[in-house]
């Protein structure tokens, strides 16, 4: 269930109940792909003010495996962790990972990029695997089009996803009404419109969608190669057309600035592997004010949508950090930056002790989790 508290705009306030928890939106999801935050433990995700993960349907089928995760009674189990998840459907790691897929109708053959294994994933399958984990947000299987694509590539895959849309649907309300889940009616299903940049194939996708119905809606097949300004147009088309008593998600995409100009568009949810993806690369991002202060320029409107003014990537590798023994972030409240130095986390990459990547990992998703914070604040 989703309710939307409070509106700033075209920016929203909410809160959403799922199985395992609520989730107090905007709110960023750290990614657990294989059932792990890279470098970081869950305890310490859970720490940071994580409310909800996301699991990869794609990386699980592959291992343990559909029969496995039954028996090891799902994800939540298999993990320890009791907040809710949200599963990827597979579509994009599909789409990203394998070089030789097969897309038909019923589905998308490919190799696995572990062993060269050839396997099929349906709507159905993937409705499958994601009862098995037991995720609490369940993700249609969709076609991802690159976002260099032909308008027909793109009205091609948002046409067959809307197909696949109506089997998921099918599949998950089997599987309800047969009461093949851990406890009945504890997951959600979302759609994901469809459509590249292009404007009308949006709608299109959008109230397809909507007319068949489903808890929530992901915004998809975007931050896969279209212009940043393409990105933001569509998005503010599509909130536009969707309704206003379901969440919003943006899939896989997510710089700083582009998470707050796309909250302020009305999306609710984000996922993003740049705070791990960097942290594990020494880059670090550290704000360049006062998070309260950067709040209140939010809603006194002294701050530009899309400026990215308000924080800096640090690559703490750098040789002028060998002697900076200030806090890598002063406006920072993580651990790291209450305990490290830049200069001994510069040490710590230079000399090659996982450990840096540890704690650059800290601080990096706290940054994130941080900007989710002030962001319901001022939206309250």
């Amino acid at each position: 269930m989703f309710k939307v508290k409070n509106k700033v705009g075209k920016a929203r306030r909410g809160r959403l109940t799922l199985a395992h928890g609520i989730v107090e939106t905007p709110a960023f999801m750290p990614i657990a792909t294989r059932g792990a935050v890279k470098s970081i433990t869950l305890p310490e995700v859970k720490a940071l003010g994580a409310q909800i993960i996301l699991n990869n349907t794609y990386h699980l089928l592959l291992r343990p495996g559909l029969e496995a995760m039954k028996k090891l009674g799902g994800s939540h189990k298999l993990m320890n962790w009791d907040k809710p998840i949200l599963t990827d459907s597979g579509g994009f790691q599909v789409f990203s990972l394998s070089k030789l897929n097969r897309i038909g109708e019923d589905g998308v053959e490919f190799q696995s990029h572990i062993d060269g294994a050839k396997i099929t994933i349906t709507p159905e399958s993937s409705m499958e695997m994601q009862r098995a984990i037991g995720s609490d947000i369940v993700m249609q299987f969709d076609d991802v089009a690159d976002g260099q694509s032909t308008r027909e590539r793109f009205e091609d895959a948002m046409e067959r996803s809307l197909r696949w849309a109506r089997r998921c649907r099918v599949a998950f309300d089997t599987a309800h009404t047969n009461s093949q889940l851990p406890t009945p009616n504890s997951q959600n299903l979302f759609g994901i419109v469809q459509g590249g940049i292009h404007e009308d194939l949006r709608e299109r996708s959008a109230k397809g969608l909507m007319d068949i119905g489903f808890d929530g809606y992901a915004i998809g097949g975007l931050s896969v190669g279209e212009p940043r300004e393409d990105m933001y147009r569509i998005v503010e088309k599509t909130c536009a057309v969707l309704p206003e008593d379901k969440p919003r998600y943006f899939m896989g995409g997510g710089m700083p600035e582009e998470i707050v100009r796309n909250v302020f568009a009305g999306v609710d949810m984000f996922d993003c592997v740049l705070p791990t993806r960097n942290a594990r690369h020494g880059t670090l991002f550290t704000w360049n004010k006062d998070p309260k202060e950067f709040g209140r320029e939010l809603v006194s409107g002294s701050w530009e949508l899309g400026s990215s003014d308000f924080y800096q990537k640090l690559n703490i590798t750098s040789e002028r950090f060998a002697f900076d023994q200030t806090p890598i972030d002063p406006h920072c409240d993580c651990s790291t930056c209450k305990t490290v130095s830049r200069a001994y986390l510069r040490h710590l990459f230079a000399v090659g002790e996982p450990v840096a990547q540890h704690l650059a990992t800290i601080h990096n998703l706290r940054f994130y989790l941080r900007l989710m914070e002030e962001l319901r604040s001022v939206l309250e």
